[in-house]
């Protein structure tokens, strides 16, 4: 029994120590020339509305052509 409290202790120990002494430096600041200034919000600014349109009207012609093709088989 102490040796599987022992055990479960030092495994709690190296899950509480580990992940911490893993974690990453935060970014350095962009230079000046890039014409940004200080730390950036993680994600970017890269638009979203072309692509979802593109996902989107695709979708919607694979369904068509699902329905168009489920009829013929009929």
């Amino acid at each position: 029994m102490k040796r599987i409290i022992l055990i479960s202790a030092l495994l709690l120990i190296l899950i509480a120590i580990i992940p911490p002494s893993m974690a990453q430096e935060p970014p350095h600041p962009p230079t000046t020339g890039h014409g940004q200034r200080g730390n950036q919000a993680p994600g970017g600014t890269a638009p979203v509305g072309g692509g979802a349109a593109i996902l989107i009207a695709l979708g919607v012609a694979f369904a068509g052509k699902r329905v168009f093709k489920s009829i013929d088989e009929e």
